[in-house]
């Protein structure tokens, strides 16, 4: 071997062994990471097991929840985390697809980064800071704006979804801007050739295209809506068995309820400790906000899933 090839040698084997250490160590990191997952999943099952031999279904669709007296009806607070996600995405998303509008399609790169900035900086407020704003101010505003329609109090399903509209308002927008983003500027060339003007480009031809990561940006905000706990367990009114003879009910939306996290969130899982039933019960509810929130998440992987796929197509055919 010449002495420039002994030279490179010890150097390959260098890179080689790098390599190997750094594919090693990442899949340490991912083994340990779905072995937490695993682990969280099958605990929580385990713990839920006794309710669910009880009740079975019934506690899904059972109406009451009322621990001294052995019962538990999850109902009413699924319908409760429905509802508060429902009204923050109503809320959340045409404000976010605006921003993001505006951001990707219309302001230089030195107003964009200015916008994108502010929007972000709302991601780093801790949940119970916009908990307590929503306990100082918020509360008081939604009672005295909703007083026509003679409001129980300011704590209110409606409330917590406002509140949670804040919250998920960064995520989605974030996620909307990079989709759009990700459109081509050819695509909008070849519209603006053709005689469209910006927004009928942006309407025609960058929203369309954009759409399944517009979505799966939605479906994202909304695994956030499902477990956030913090802030909506301040404003909520955690007021247990309020579900109403019909699905959408402008009373039962301006009145106290109850969500999977405001319920797990509160002093019931201490007190559930000694009971085993009970303590079964609060597992199930872990275990459905877990399942909820894991739907949501994984509906977006697929959809981004599919647009990567799609888009990798039409690059192919072109």
């Amino acid at each position: 071997m010449s002495e420039r090839g002994a030279e490179r040698f010890p150097i390959e084997k260098m890179r080689v062994n790098r390599h190997r250490w750094i594919f090693w160590s990442s899949m340490a990191g991912l083994l340990i990471t779905l072995s937490a997952l695993l682990a969280t999943l099958l605990f929580l099952v385990w713990q839920a097991t006794p309710i669910i031999r009880q009740s079975g279904a019934g506690f899904v669709f059972g109406r009451l929840w009322y621990y001294p007296e052995q019962m538990f009806g999850a109902l009413a607070m699924i319908y409760g985390t429905a509802v508060v996600s429902l009204v923050a995405l109503t809320l959340a998303v045409p404000v976010a697809l605006g921003t993001a509008v505006l951001s990707a399609e219309y302001l230089d790169a030195g107003a964009r980064l200015v916008v994108k900035s502010a929007v972000e900086l709302l991601a780093g407020v801790p949940s119970v800071v916009y908990g307590l704003i929503g306990v100082l101010f918020l509360r008081e505003w939604v009672y005295r704006g909703l007083a026509p329609f003679d409001p129980i109090s300011g704590d209110s399903l409606f409330t917590a979804g406002l509140l949670l509209a804040v919250m998920i308002l960064p995520t989605i927008t974030t996620l909307c801007d990079d989709a759009l983003r990700a459109v081509p500027a050819s695509q909008r060339a070849a519209a603006r050739s053709l005689g469209l003007t910006r927004a009928e480009s942006v309407l025609h031809v960058a929203l369309p295209q954009a759409a399944p990561g517009l979505l799966a940006a939605i479906l994202l905000g909304l695994g956030r809506a499902l477990g956030e706990t913090v802030a909506v367990f301040l404003v909520v009114g955690r007021q247990d068995n309020q579900l109403p003879d019909k699905l959408f009910s402008w009373d039962a939306l301006i009145s106290p309820g109850q969500t999977l996290t405001s319920k797990l969130g509160g002093p019931e899982t201490h007190l559930a400790y000694g009971d085993p039933l009970h303590w079964a019960a609060m597992a199930g509810l872990a275990v459905l906000l877990l399942v909820m929130t894991a739907l949501c998440l994984a509906a977006a992987k697929g959809i981004e899933k599919l647009t990567k796929s799609r888009a990798a197509r039409v690059a192919g055919q072109s």
